[in-house]
């Protein structure tokens, strides 16, 4: 009876260990499946398809016969157009029409003569594709004498020019991803970027002309590069070449707080519509949406050109901060009005006309320096099948841990979290130990009892 005891005993632990065996190699199928993908998101192939059939279109139809193009909420382009033939087309291909009163090329000759006049500190204007206007902005410093001769101008232009005042005033951020210092001020690392040879920081070009010296704190001790490129205003972007030559681990990974990071897979160009993120030492990571491209922005020290505007709140010391979305580097903090806790407009410098000028990549990209976005603008075709995502579901990208390596604690809870493998490891080696020691048992018992037996037949 006690032996048949054993047997039962023996026989559930053999099987104990080996269903828990085939349970952690479930867990860590299952794991392994729910990775992240390096690869783009389906959020952002979704959004630039639908980007890209947009600006196709516009492209083929002209600029007399069109006004710009947008992703709406649902995903879906839509192309602003000026009569029903035009329409007719954008409707065949899949998009959808708005029938809208003036041309771009309309609204492009009222920038100009906008461009064109004397210029006003704080004040920016952008063409609304939306609303099929351009908006003229003016801040709080602007007086009521500028603000009446602006006024003038815009009913001059025509019904194309809506005036509107703003809160706050357009000022550049300087004061980020991750703080940089030098004498001027501080400011945001935006991307690390390189031209074959040696690595840099592009940022923000009214951070400080060339030749300033960068410091990763605010005591000078640790001396981060130096400037060796600069273009404001008309442009605001430069380049902080690393004194060591190279960037640190994680290159392509941009702060966003916390010890996190989302990775920069590649670089391209943000479409109207588009949910965007901004990351900077002083605010932290925040969101809005793109709201125009090709802005003006008139800043006390001059003005800049092609920015794109948005409705991402940002504080000083975010200057030269990225500006991603969906893992993709779009621009770099230049400026805005407003703050964080009313809100505001935030407008950034392009990151791919800041690099095509300078001549550099993303850091871990392949291709030429030359022409840093060759592979990024072509989004993975089968991702863009089935339903749009819309743009109001983008995340940042891929979030993971940066700065030094783990702790014990740090480790342990990455090992014990159900969403990684390290559970279903941890119940596979459970489970051989005790199928080796079950084993081990039954042969000791087996040893022992023959060891009796046999010394029993020695009188």
């Amino acid at each position: 009876m006690r032996h048949a005891r054993r047997r039962i005993v023996r026989r559930g632990a053999r099987f104990a260990a080996v269903g828990g065996v085939l349970l952690g190699g479930l867990m860590v199928t299952q794991a392994l499946a729910s990775e992240p993908s390096s690869a783009s998101p389906a959020t952002t192939s979704s959004t630039e398809t639908a980007a890209g059939t947009g600006s196709g279109l516009v492209s083929r139809l002209g600029t007399t016969r069109t006004a710009g193009s947008w992703v709406d909420s649902e995903g879906r382009p839509v192309v602003a157009v000026t009569d029903k033939d035009a329409a007719a087309e954008v409707t065949a291909a899949g998009a959808r029409a708005k029938i809208v009163r003036y041309s771009m090329n309309q609204l492009k000759s009222a920038t100009e003569s906008l461009r064109s006049a004397p210029k006003v500190a704080g004040t920016a204007w952008a063409v609304d594709y939306k609303t099929n206007e351009v908006v003229v902005q003016a801040d709080s410093t602007v007086t009521a004498t500028d603000w009446s001769r602006m006024t003038k101008l815009a009913d001059g232009i025509g019904d194309a020019v809506r005036m509107e005042r703003t809160k706050g005033a357009f000022t550049t951020r300087v004061n980020g991803a991750q703080p940089i210092f030098s004498t001027g001020g501080r400011c945001s690392a935006g991307f690390n970027v390189t031209n074959g040879q040696n690595q840099f920081i592009l940022t923000a070009g009214h951070c400080g002309p060339a030749g300033s010296v960068w410091f990763a704190d605010n005591t000078g001790s640790t001396q981060v590069g130096r400037t060796v490129s600069s273009n404001f205003p008309g442009n605001d972007f430069s380049l902080i070449q690393y004194d060591s030559g190279r960037a640190t681990t994680g290159a392509n990974v941009v702060s966003i707080g916390n010890n996190k990071g989302v990775r920069i897979t590649a670089a391209g160009d943000p479409v109207v519509g588009q949910k965007v993120f901004r990351s900077g030492s002083t605010s932290g990571l925040r969101d809005g949406e793109v709201t125009g491209l090709n802005a003006t922005v008139n800043y006390p020290e001059g003005s800049v050109t092609g920015l794109i505007e948005t409705t991402v709140c940002a504080e000083p010391g975010d200057s030269g901060g990225p500006l991603f979305s969906e893992g993709l580097a779009l621009g770099v903090t230049s400026g805005g009005s407003g703050d964080c806790q009313a809100g505001g407009t935030t407008f950034f410098q392009p990151v791919t006309k800041a690099m095509s000028a300078l001549g550099v990549k993303l850091t871990g990209q392949s291709g030429s320096a030359a022409n840093p976005t060759a592979e990024a603008a072509a989004p993975d075709p089968s991702a863009s099948q089935g339903a749009a995502i819309a743009p109001g579901s983008a995340a940042p990208g891929a979030v993971e841990q940066v700065g030094a390596g783990d702790t014990s604690e740090e480790f342990l809870s990455r090992l014990t979290d159900p969403n990684n493998i390290g559970p279903g490891l941890l119940v596979i080696a459970g489970s051989l130990v005790a199928l080796v020691a079950t084993r081990y048992i039954r042969t000791e018992q087996e040893r022992n009892a023959y060891r009796r037996a046999y010394s029993g037949t020695w009188g």
